[in-house]
């Protein structure tokens, strides 16, 4: 294992209109030991094609583009660059989200300060060309499992996890809607404590994603997590929900 590679797992379903952006973000960023590993979920918009011909102009031997054979959902596309992952570090980055240049050299700085296992950053929201709003997610210096259960606050695309403390196995998303959530309450829960960088190192854009635009869908996946994947009773379920449903709220105005 490479003791300072990063692998960095990005799912990639009908993203075309924004990929390369989301790459230049990553290979022209300052931290420059890392994988890209880029999994086309069987697009029907010409994104597997596109990362093909991507990889072939940038000739860079940092990129890897696998084909999944059939549609098979954001988790499993991620849970199969995980079993490519060569990296010490697992970061992901949505197809559609882009970094700053400095997210991974100072996640990794703060990782190393904090001697953490799991660690995340504040974000801002973008429109559809990738234009910040102004409008940032700041976070806690720490979160654990009782306080992430009602709080929304750690985003995909600031993530960074430490495989030297948290056994790759152990990063294995859930098949469940919601499957990022699901993973990092799952670490949380088994004792890991997640570390806030509250700087915003992400411009999360917000155009085309469907699911999370959909108020009423995300209040089922949240209420789903609660009841299947933690398996906390109606009343534990109804107090952490409530909680998320206030913390939703401020994040967004």
């Amino acid at each position: 294992m490479n003791d300072t590679l990063v692998s960095i797992i990005v799912p990639v379903y009908n993203a075309k209109k924004y990929i390369k952006q989301t790459i230049d973000s990553v290979v022209t960023g300052n931290y420059k030991d890392f994988e890209l590993l880029l999994v086309d979920d069987k697009s029907d918009d010409g994104s597997g094609e596109y990362l093909d011909e991507l990889r072939e102009s940038y000739g860079d031997p940092r990129m890897k583009v696998f084909h999944l054979e059939e549609n098979a959902g954001a988790a499993r596309a991620r849970n199969f660059a995980l079993s490519k992952a060569e990296g010490r570090y697992i970061s992901y980055i949505d197809a559609d989200d882009i970094w700053k240049p400095e997210k991974l050299e100072k996640e990794i700085l703060f990782m190393r300060e904090k001697d953490a296992a799991f660690v995340f950053s504040g974000y801002e929201f973008a429109d559809a060309n990738g234009v910040g709003t102004g409008k940032v997610v700041k976070v806690p210096e720490k979160i654990s499992y009782r306080e992430a259960l009602g709080n929304t606050t750690i985003f995909t695309s600031t993530v960074l996890f430490d495989t030297k403390k948290i056994p790759k196995e152990n990063l294995e998303m859930p098949i469940i809607k919601s499957e990022d959530t699901a993973l990092w309450w799952k670490v949380l829960r088994s004792g890991i404590t997640g570390y806030g960088l509250n700087e915003n190192l992400v411009l999360y854009r917000r155009a085309g994603k469907s699911l999370s635009s959909n108020k009423l869908e995300a209040l089922r996946r949240i209420w789903n997590l609660y009841r299947k994947a933690e398996h906390l009773n109606v009343l534990k379920s109804s107090f952490y929900f409530s909680k998320w449903a206030i913390n939703a709220v401020k994040r967004r105005v």
